[in-house]
């Protein structure tokens, strides 16, 4: 059974990075006593990163966070996930997105369109596949209500990416007391709102151009300056800034607000480096 308490590692230098660095670097993770390490998806051998991630580790979950729909059909994502299961057991939890429409239209325009309609359409191919993926063996990344409520009914749950505390709480009251629901968390470890924002705010106005994000963000009460400008409340909202137990707290606080896992993303001012240092100052604070 997959484990999912505790904290776990959402990184893309695990899928993205070297890949030897990046076994070696989940076998420490696992040592460190993160329970589930998830990687990101933007087309390409994604299947191939999640084989290594499984076997460097023995019994961390290794998530997708998000498989993108647009980039794989459904018949090879059930013949992958079956193939991954049996050699290395159930670890492999399937986290499944509909990505965004400047990303996906931007190499063919008019492609992204009825975004619930195509995860239920993949849901329904990895339910009648020849190796099917059961609904406990996925979740769905989930920021608005009917994409939640369809996370509560073929699913395991929900993974909602850059998410706030109060979307946690909004979140669950949408789930309901049955589904997991495994927000992710992004951190920085610094001495100062400074170095805070030199690391963070670039990469935050990255997301911010993404609709399925800056709406999200608006129905949860952030106004369009705070998305222009990204205010210091929206900044402190989204990234846990500070030292070891200012990140505790934060995972914390989703944990009250109903999360029953967080998964966090560190960033540092080497984007493509990993972070080996700060998961290890992070290891003790998040699960000791």
């Amino acid at each position: 059974m997959k484990n999912l308490a505790g904290a776990g590692i959402w990184s893309t230098q695990l899928r993205h990075g070297d890949p030897g660095e990046a076994a070696e670097a989940a076998a420490e993770l696992e040592e460190l006593g993160f329970t589930a390490l998830w990687i990101p998806d933007v087309g390409g051998p994604v299947f191939e990163a999640v084989e290594r991630l499984l076997s460097a580790t023995r019994q961390a979950t290794i998530a997708t966070g998000i498989l993108n729909l647009w980039m794989h059909t459904a018949e090879e994502t059930a013949a992958s996930y079956a193939s991954l299961t049996a050699a290395h057991g159930d670890r492999f939890l399937l986290g499944i997105g509909v990505s965004h429409a400047p990303l996906i239209d931007s190499t063919e325009p008019g492609r992204y369109r009825r975004p619930l309609a195509a995860m239920s359409a993949f849901l329904d191919g990895l339910d009648t596949a020849e190796q099917p993926v059961r609904p406990s063996d996925r979740v769905l990344a989930a920021l608005g209500p009917k994409m939640l409520e369809l996370a509560k009914e073929r699913s395991r749950g929900a993974h909602p990416y850059l998410v706030t505390v109060d979307h946690t709480r909004r979140a669950r009251e949408a789930l309901g007391a049955g589904p997991l629901l495994l927000p992710e968390q992004t951190a920085i470890l610094c001495s100062n709102r400074d170095e805070a924002r030199a690391i963070g705010t670039d990469w935050l106005r990255g997301y911010l151009s993404l609709p399925n994000y800056a709406n999200n963000l608006l129905r949860l009460g952030f106004s369009q300056e705070d998305l222009e400008t990204v205010s210091d409340r929206l900044f402190d909202a989204l990234i846990a800034w500070g030292d070891e137990e200012a990140v505790k707290r934060r995972v914390d606080e989703h944990r009250a607000a109903g999360a029953d896992h967080v998964t966090v993303q560190v960033l540092t001012d080497d984007p493509k480096g990993f972070p080996r240092e700060e998961w290890r100052r992070l290891g003790p604070a998040l699960n000791g």
